[in-house]
């Protein structure tokens, strides 16, 4: 049964007596689930990738490289960045390992090896979690930070503190949608999203999911985490934007009747591209697991499709290679 939430603010429309929700309408309805895993087996859904995994691999990641020391965004792959602004680095929903699993035989298996691991990373000053899904908080990769990291600074949307505390983190926030935290000369804002939360059969909503928004004088970086389509986006560009650097989703939306509540596909993120008033953004959110019907490659080919047909085709809105990086600049 839900837990009673001890953040319930009655004021809020995201709050609710026994955890979290979102503010958008509900449109999942019984037995979708499995109906979409009984179309997608009869199917043999997702396909790989249009010239096969290694083509894709080859095409589309590399390994890291941390040297300069420039304000810049790196994408480790599917929601996993790396942003150094001002000498300091901050690390975003690092999921390292071989699954996106609580098992290590089964789940979702990483179809591109990990860009940097994590005894290559630079010192690490904060970590931000959007959610608790096992593709975005990932329990092995957190003891490893936490072993060569003993003091990093966690930030993660209310009802993750407990979790990390178990794992023996010692320095965390907890935000709510709209609450700000200073870390130094940065200012991180935790921002609305739109999805859903748990880890098991007993948890679910009863933290909160949110995205991240960083700041200091020379820069403005959001971080989507995972979202479906909301016009939220556009009250987080009027209210923080415009933003130097974007990272949004585009992978992990098909099929739209399924996944439209908890992913958008490339032709919102293009949307909200405008929407939050981004001189540049990176498309993640795919190319590491399989986790809906799109293959690995189709989310960047509808992503060029829909620049191609948008208002504003010269927009900067282009994938990196896993492992690659970009300036504000």
């Amino acid at each position: 049964m839900p837990g009673k939430n001890p953040y319930y603010d009655p004021s809020k429309s995201h709050h609710t007596p026994d955890g979290f929700t979102n503010v958008e309408p509900q449109n999942r309805q019984e037995g979708d689930f499995k109906r979409w895993r009984k179309e997608r087996k009869a199917q043999q859904l997702p396909a790989p990738p249009e010239k096969g995994y290694e083509h894709f691999i080859s095409q589309w990641w590399q390994t890291a490289d941390f040297s300069g020391t420039d304000d810049r965004l790196w994408f480790l792959g599917h929601a996993c960045l790396l942003l150094r602004v001002a000498g300091r680095y901050v690390l975003m929903d690092p999921a390292l390992s071989d699954r996106a699993s609580p098992l290590s035989f089964y789940g979702p298996k990483r179809k591109t090896p990990v860009a940097a691991p994590v005894e290559k990373l630079p010192p690490i000053d904060v970590v931000l979690f959007s959610h608790n899904h096992y593709d975005h908080l990932d329990r092995p990769t957190v003891r490893k930070l936490l072993r060569r990291f003993p003091d990093v600074q966690f930030m993660v949307p209310l009802g993750m503190k407990p979790w990390l505390e178990r794992r023996g983190a010692r320095y965390i926030e907890e935000l709510d949608w709209w609450q700000e935290h200073q870390f130094g000369d940065l200012t991180f804002s935790a921002v609305p999203a739109r999805h859903w939360s748990m880890r098991t059969f007993w948890d679910r909503n009863q933290s909160l999911w949110c995205g991240w928004v960083v700041r200091n004088t020379d820069l403005r970086f959001y971080f989507s985490g995972d979202s479906g389509y909301s016009n939220q986006f556009e009250l987080i560009g009027q209210r923080l934007g415009p933003f130097d650097l974007a990272a949004i989703p585009i992978g992990a939306y098909a099929p739209r009747w399924f996944m439209s509540a908890q992913h958008m596909d490339p032709q919102q993120a293009v949307t909200v591209f405008s929407q939050l008033r981004c001189k540049k953004a990176v498309p993640i959110h795919w190319g590491v697991f399989e986790l809906a019907d799109d293959s690995l490659d189709q989310p960047l080919n509808e992503l060029a499709e829909a620049i191609s047909q948008s208002d504003s085709p010269e927009m900067e809105f282009k994938p990196l290679k896993i492992g690659a990086s970009i300036s504000k600049g």
